[in-house]
């Protein structure tokens, strides 16, 4: 077994900016949590580290912000707290102690010690217990939330993993444990029927043009915004990838690295739009042809490979 007693590299403050729910220390946790099945990708994330560009560090945090959002308030837990973002084949988990769990983000099928529970909803999970999250059957990812919050340690004030920089805790591994912080007295929500956003049958992401769509040819700013494209199968936390008609440029040479956004649109040379997503780099050299405002990528989270894309003029 590989306990989180460390993560990633960079300086380590004494604790994330949202406060794991009551202690929380990942030196004496509450209660410990087991990595049974790790799935393709799962991750430690939470509201991420904003602030840091300037330095080289990027946001990071759950790409499916309002699940994760959810899925917290319903274990109890404060909005920010550190919970695992699952793709596609979901995990599973065994803690070491009951504790409330809730499983959100994309629908799937979820048992404890092979039985069904709930999805969307708080679910007792015994200690001892296997907490089995199923492949994602709409959508792409999924958020588990404990009551208490995963409270490995955190790395510049947030506990969430950035595959690009490698800052946080690594991806989970069979065989992991991973560190439950205290829940707090009296979080637990009165009710617990609540919506849940679907996965996108169309990816609308609305676009601000901008700052270097003059380097692109009338033409090309037309199809953008007119054809269809598809998400690409090498989608990933740091870039959502589009196929489809590629945008012819206007003038020629290379840009200097300049800083790129959240939501930033930039263009490589095969002339196929990646929207930008929270594990995206903080500098790039490929011209940005508009920017996605950051509440429409949520969607973005849930679009499996293949979904239609239409990007759209955002108003103003």
């Amino acid at each position: 077994m590989t306990p989180y007693g460390g993560a990633g590299s960079g300086a380590v403050l004494p604790g994330p900016r949202d406060g794991t729910a009551e202690g929380g220390d990942a030196a004496t946790p509450y209660a410990s949590l087991h990595v049974v099945r790790a799935g393709a990708l799962t991750t430690v994330q939470d509201e991420g580290r904003p602030g840091f560009a300037h330095l080289g560090v990027g946001r990071a945090g759950a790409l499916d912000a309002p699940s994760a959002r959810l899925a917290n308030r319903l274990a109890g837990n404060p909005a920010g707290a550190a919970l695992l973002e699952t793709t596609a084949t979901g995990c599973a988990v065994r803690p070491d102690r009951a504790v409330r769990v809730v499983v959100g983000g994309a629908p799937c099928r979820v048992t404890v010690d092979g039985r069904p529970v709930a999805w969307g909803a708080p679910v007792r999970v015994p200690g001892g217990a296997v907490l089995d999250v199923g492949h994602a059957e709409h959508g792409l990812r999924g958020y588990v939330a404990f009551a208490g919050g995963v409270a490995v340690p955190p790395v510049l004030g947030s506990r969430a993993a950035d595959l690009l920089s490698g800052l946080g805790p690594a991806p989970l591994a069979d065989g992991d444990v991973l560190p439950l912080g205290r829940p707090v007295r009296g979080g637990a929500p009165v009710g617990d029927a609540v919506p849940w956003a679907g996965a996108p049958g169309v990816l609308v992401l609305p676009l601000h043009l901008g700052p270097r769509h003059t380097w692109f040819t009338p033409a090309a700013l037309r199809t953008l915004t007119t054809a269809l494209y598809r998400v690409g199968p090498q989608s990933n936390r740091i870039g959502l990838r589009t196929e489809g008609p590629p945008l012819a440029r206007g003038r020629a040479g290379e840009l200097p690295s300049e800083g790129m956004v959240l939501g930033a649109v930039q263009v490589p040379p095969d002339g196929r739009p990646v929207v930008f997503l929270n594990d995206h780099p903080t500098t790039g050299g490929y011209p940005v042809v508009g920017v996605v405002a950051a509440p429409a990528l949520a969607a973005a989270a849930q679009a499996v490979p293949g979904t239609p894309v239409r990007f759209v003029r955002a108003p103003g």
